[in-house]
């Protein structure tokens, strides 16, 4: 999990590699441990969250705010067939691609007013900041 904060991490070949919980997720070096890049930003008004999630659907997307944090996932399976010649014989690739992000809050988000949008392989979240602490359990709906 990450705090829905900025951060400006050094980025060392040797720290990921001694990183004894991320070599036990299935993490080394230059290997894509299956999370989307995600970029945070802020105004104002709102936090901006992007997912850069390629190959989903809309509908394979989750996403839900429950007790200060924000969970992303999605999933999405695939399966090809190829018959031909008159032979009947199927050729059968599957695809499966998941992936959870899950982001504590801060304090001054309006839990129940998020909103969320998929286009173009990016999933953009809007989350409003409130002077005053609402808090909401919800699944937030995708357009």
């Amino acid at each position: 999990m990450a705090n829905l904060v900025k951060s400006n991490r050094e980025v060392s070949p040797w720290r990921d590699f001694l990183d004894i919980d991320r070599f036990f997720m299935g993490g080394l070096p230059g290997r894509n441990m299956n999370f989307p890049a995600v970029n945070i930003s802020e105004d104002e008004k709102c936090y901006s969250v992007e997912v850069v999630a390629p190959g989903f659907k809309k509908e394979d997307f989750k996403v839900k705010v429950e007790d200060d944090m924000l969970t992303i996932s999605a999933e999405t399976k695939s399966e090809n067939k190829e018959n031909g010649d008159g032979k009947e014989y199927s050729r059968r690739e599957y695809t499966y691609s998941s992936f959870t992000r899950s982001f504590h809050l801060p304090e001054n988000v309006k839990d129940d007013a998020i909103a969320a949008a998929y286009q173009d392989g990016i999933l953009k979240l809007e989350l409003p900041k409130s002077k005053e602490q609402v808090k909401a359990s919800k699944e937030i709906r995708i357009s």
